[in-house]
């Protein structure tokens, strides 16, 4: 039996993080005071064409669940503007575009909150052909505009580049341009703020231009895919600069682009659409771009593998970056396997730390998990794991050493603050018990039995089960929370397990693995196989899937490393991505994925020294993992906020 041995460990500040320091994320609502709105003026264009008679609309995005209507914010002071204004059928005001599709509100309205999310929708006007009922087309604003935080000079350019940043960016919090809703807690709060101020990234909201680089407002340091935003604001263009909704380049555009079975009626739903389904129809889309006459370039030359958005992060110190976890603010933080350093970003992908962190005695660091107080707890190389608060101050006693620590990799943190690591060069786990100011090894520490086999993922859910996925075996073991094996000798095998490397657990209970042979496999909560023999395949999984994670929906999303792919499936095991995955011409040797509360996925790439957002494409996830498991969700491993 190994010492019981106590390691003195500072507590840490709750400052910085967006849980209680009694230890569960904080769930009150976000109550503020309205504030008054701010002057906002801009223009309304079809591609390059200004729309004259088009009516304007400001919406704050709901705070009352998931699914809800937008909160309409202009008033019966619109009728005496020229031109004139007008009150919709649904009882909502709006604002009218001039002869060159300006526009003008008045301060005269009120946000809900000083945390209110705002937004533009301009819908018909006249394309120079005649009035257009399809023309829908989104602007986002972002934190109420008194405030001034998406765009000082509050000058907007309402046009289809600006569609497809603000539909792209929210689109784990919007339904159609109608309903962009969220609950009032603060993750959620926290992650639709977040996915607003993502559209800095995509466009420059005064002009309506795509980025070809992030502005250095939010660092400066990502490659933005330009020519595929321009793309896309084309094949919204086809739409909007045609005769209507009966023309051919409308009713392909709603045909390709539907929300399941039901056809979109205007441009800014087909927008969201595409965002939501981003591996559908991409040849007929594409070819609703008009090659030498668009009104954006540059273009795409040919049709990709798909119409995801994502963005490439550089510097903070990256150096062969490999695994990542997402905080409760919904900073990403990474291991860098070469530079015995982590990085960490903010939500728009600016480096926190010019250089990396490289305190707290790192050596080629491995796994990382993100605690309910927002410390950071890595595995490193030469059996020992660091810890650092929430600013990346590392503790007074990090490393820890002992507790029989042997090349630990991955690690999960449970509901208790139990720190648990697969050591991937035995066959044994470690648990590490954190007190207060001060933690002990678990007795008994290493743990053994179960089928463990040189174990290197893990992940808990919700029961507080303790799941390792085997490296050099065909099998996964399970632990209950006193360390107690729950398989047996052999660990659960069958569903096409083949040396797993990555595991996680869903909305269900059920356990996800990834296999060395371009599957994945499934368990359900007591170790049986759910998959068949041959796992599940397609969706682009490549020949080494590895990372593997769940978003709020309960879809599973897998990166692989041959080709470089991100594929995502339905819970039932059904792929959503196509035969070529989700992919991007910067996607080279990908490791590890995690999802934020934006609905944002972020991957990691060794072969690029880089870090990748693919933006909106999932569901929003409760961050930090461990959150997933306390009140008040606690019921499931994955949760939306």
């Amino acid at each position: 039996m190994t010492m019981r041995v106590t390691i003195a460990i500072l507590a840490s500040s709750c400052v910085f993080h967006l849980v209680a320091c009694s230890g569960g994320p904080l769930t009150i609502s976000v109550k503020t005071s309205s504030a008054q709105g701010a002057a906002i003026q801009g223009s309304v264009h079809g591609g390059q064409t200004p729309l004259a008679g088009a009516s304007v609309y400001l919406y704050a995005a709901n705070n009352t669940g998931y699914g809800s209507a937008a909160t309409s914010l202009l008033n019966s002071t619109v009728l005496s503007q020229t031109p004139a204004g007008g009150k919709d059928g649904n009882g909502n005001y709006y604002v009218t575009t001039d002869s060159q599709g300006g526009f003008s509100i008045t301060g005269d309205y009120t946000c809900p909150s000083t945390a209110s999310q705002l937004y533009l929708y301009a819908s018909g006007g006249n394309p120079g052909g005649g009035a257009n009922s399809a023309i829908g087309l989104l602007a986002a604003l972002g934190t109420c505009p008194a405030n001034g935080t998406l765009s000082p000079s509050l000058y907007i350019i309402i046009n289809e580049v600006s569609t497809i940043a603000t539909a792209y960016s929210i689109a784990g919090y919007a339904t159609d341009p109608f309903h962009v809703s969220s609950p009032a807690n603060t993750l959620a709060q926290t992650g639709i703020t977040n996915a607003f101020a993502t559209v800095t990234n995509l466009e420059t909201l005064n002009t309506g231009v795509a980025l070809a680089t992030a502005p250095i407002a939010n660092g400066g340091n990502g490659t933005v895919p330009q020519s595929e935003i321009n793309t896309l604001a084309n094949i919204l263009a086809a739409c909007v600069n045609s005769t209507g909704p009966t023309s051919s380049q409308c009713a392909t555009l709603f045909a390709n682009a539907k929300n399941g079975s039901t056809t979109p009626a205007d441009t800014a739903t087909a927008a969201i659409n595409i965002a939501h389904n981003p591996g559908a129809n991409i040849g007929n889309l594409y070819g609703l771009q008009t090659g030498a006459g668009t009104p954006f370039l540059p273009a795409l030359s040919a049709a990709p593998n798909d119409f995801t958005i994502s963005v490439t992060y550089s510097g903070g110190g990256l150096n062969q970056p490999y695994f990542l976890a997402v905080d409760g603010a919904g900073r990403v933080w990474v291991t860098n396997l070469t530079g015995n350093s982590i990085s960490a970003f903010g939500p728009t992908g600016n480096a926190l730390f010019a250089s990396g962190i490289t305190t707290g005695g790192l050596n080629k660091p491995r796994g990382i998990a993100i605690d309910k107080f927002g410390d950071i707890w890595v595995t490193n190389k030469n059996n020992t794991i660091s810890v650092f608060d929430g600013t990346g101050t590392a503790f007074a006693a990090s490393p820890l050493s002992g507790g029989g620590l042997t090349t630990p990799f991955g690690i999960a943190i449970d509901a208790s603050k139990n720190v648990w690591i697969a050591n991937n060069n035995t066959a044994t786990i470690s648990e590490f018990l954190p007190s207060g100011s001060s933690g002990t090894w678990a007795t008994g520490s290493p743990f053994t039995g179960g089928g463990l086999n040189y174990p290197l993922a893990v992940a808990i859910d919700a029961a507080g089960n303790v799941w390792f996925a085997n490296d050099n075996a065909d099998s996964i073991s399970e632990f209950i929370s006193s360390a107690m094996a729950v398989s047996g000798a052999g660990g659960d095998t069958g569903g096409g397990l083949l040396f797993p490397g990555g595991i996680a657990v869903d909305y269900s209970g059920n356990v996800w693995a990834t296999n060395s042979n371009s599957s994945i496999s499934e368990f359900n909560s007591s170790g049986s196989a759910v998959s068949g023999s041959a796992g599940y395949t397609g969706g682009g999984l490549g020949t080494i899937p590895y990372g593997i994670a769940v978003d709020g929906s309960g879809n599973i999303w897998v990166v692989s490393e041959g080709p470089g792919a991100l594929s995502e499936f339905t819970a039932s095991g059904s792929p959503i991505s196509g035969s070529g995955g989700y992919t991007t011409i910067n996607l080279s040797a990908p490791v590890d994925l995690a999802i934020d509360g934006s609905g944002n996925v972020w991957v990691t790439e060794s072969g690029n020294v880089s870090i990748t957002q693919f933006v909106g494409v999932a569901t929003p996830l409760v961050t930090p993992m461990v959150a997933n498991l306390l009140s008040p969700y606690g019921a499931h491993a994955v949760n939306k906020p």
